[in-house]
């Protein structure tokens, strides 16, 4: 099996051959022929491919040592005792490992007591069969007949939160505030617009009164979201890995991808406001840049526009969105002095760069290219904020499932994202 070093050579291989196409084109100047361009295209679809497996094996790699921890942890936990070995574990600790609104790593202790494992073998145990048993009913916040809902141990929870962050990329390049404790809505204030220029006056003079300052509030609001997962019984009953591992791992991967769906493209009605629905409430039309690309193309003097269409302090920190599909135009394309602006990368670890910033692709991102639509987008992410609440539930279905022999898991999560400084994004946008 290829390392993930070498697919990232041979990738960068196909890449260069593919260009070798065109530069001899342009060389002999003229325009590719059919059997050129059929070349390049299968090249670059390769590369896209080899992209793929590079993902995947990281994707993988990240999963197996998520599962691995998970597990060594659940088997550190059990019969674990004190340093005294009193029955109740009185003075055993467990570190667990949070992100602070920045990103950084924050570990904070936490007791380990004989209630606290009892509670999380009562938790796995109705993880796997829903059973009802004295410990769940102690820990249930509200009933229901058809199941009833479980609030899982803290621990679990917050390593819920960790395999979020992991696999969503967006949570990764935003801000991520702290979650909220009490309160329904989280709200900054916010300068919408500056005073006018001061003027030159006279000693005594005043000078005229300013009318153009303006204070607004941006507004962050969990919303409710749920998501279904089946599991098979036999797989539950026979599986190695810890039961509460494979749940989480499953759980993580669909509230993320409905999330960084989210965060690129949601409406602010009922989710997040994304980077991508032009919005008097983030990103604003004045952010739209057209100029420079055509209908159905992207273009170099386009790019150029968007990318510098950015103060310097954004654009020190800023970092391309675009879907896959836009990776052939953009590879193509070539500065006045003959370079190609799209550049992949050749070491593990490292993004892709397009005009000397990271390039990142999602599959949610807009991928129409015909007139008017929205293809990309260039910003300062850390301007883009995400609000999380506390609450979570978890509803274990046993019977509707049982003719397929599976158990079924309902989750839901509370949150909500919003850009917060228009000008910190320069969405790019095909010309009408």
């Amino acid at each position: 099996m290829k390392t993930v070093q070498q697919l990232l050579e041979e990738r960068a291989a196909k890449i260069n051959q593919a260009r070798a196409i065109l530069d001899k084109a342009a060389t002999e100047k003229r325009e590719p022929t059919a059997e050129e361009r059929m070349q390049f295209d299968a090249m670059m679809a390769d590369a896209v491919k080899l992209k793929g497996e590079v993902d995947k094996i990281e994707a993988d790699e990240k999963r197996k040592s998520d599962l691995e921890t998970a597990e060594q942890e659940l088997t550190a936990s059990r019969g674990r005792k004190s340093k005294t070995e009193l029955a109740d574990g009185a003075g055993e600790k467990r570190t667990i490992e949070l992100r602070s609104a920045f990103g950084e790593p924050r570990n904070i202790i936490v007791p380990v007591t004989a209630e606290t494992r009892k509670q999380n073998e009562s938790f796995k145990r109705y993880l796997l069969n829903g059973s009802p048993d004295a410990e769940i009913r102690a820990l249930q916040k509200d009933v229901d007949t058809s199941g009833g809902y479980l609030s899982p141990p803290m621990e679990f929870m917050a390593e819920l939160i960790a395999a979020i962050d992991n696999q969503t990329f967006m949570r990764g390049i935003s801000r991520v505030l702290p979650a909220l404790s009490s309160a329904e809505s989280l709200g900054a204030p916010s300068l919408d617009a500056d005073p006018a220029d001061t003027e030159w006056t006279t000693e005594l003079s005043l000078g005229t009164e300013d009318s153009t300052m303006a204070f607004g509030r941006r507004e962050l609001r969990p919303h409710p979201m749920r998501k279904l997962i089946k599991v098979s019984k036999t797989l539950l009953r026979r599986s190695a890995i810890g039961v509460d591992a494979i749940v989480r791992q499953r759980m993580a991967y669909k509230v993320g991808i409905v999330q960084e769906n989210a965060f690129l493209n949601g409406s602010g009605a009922g989710q997040p406001l994304g980077v991508m629905t032009a919005s008097a409430n983030g990103v604003t039309t004045a952010r739209d840049v057209s100029i420079g690309n055509t209908a159905t193309e992207l273009r170099f003097d386009g790019l150029i526009k968007a990318k510098y269409s950015l103060k310097p302090q954004y654009r020190s920190r800023a970092q391309w969105i675009f879907h896959t599909d836009a990776l052939e135009m953009l590879a193509k394309l070539k500065d006045g002095e003959g370079r190609y602006i799209w550049q992949q990368s050749v070491q593990v670890g490292s993004p892709d760069r397009l005009l000397g910033l990271p390039y990142l692709e999602s599959a949610y991102m807009p991928n129409t290219f015909t007139a008017s639509q929205y293809v990309g987008i260039l910003g300062d992410f850390s301007n883009y904020w995400i609000l999380d609440a506390l609450t979570m539930a978890i509803q274990v279905v046993v019977e509707l499932y049982a003719a397929t022999n599976q158990n079924g898991y309902i989750i839901q999560a509370e949150t909500d994202g919003a850009p917060v400084l228009a000008e910190a994004f320069a969405r790019v946008k095909l010309t009408a």
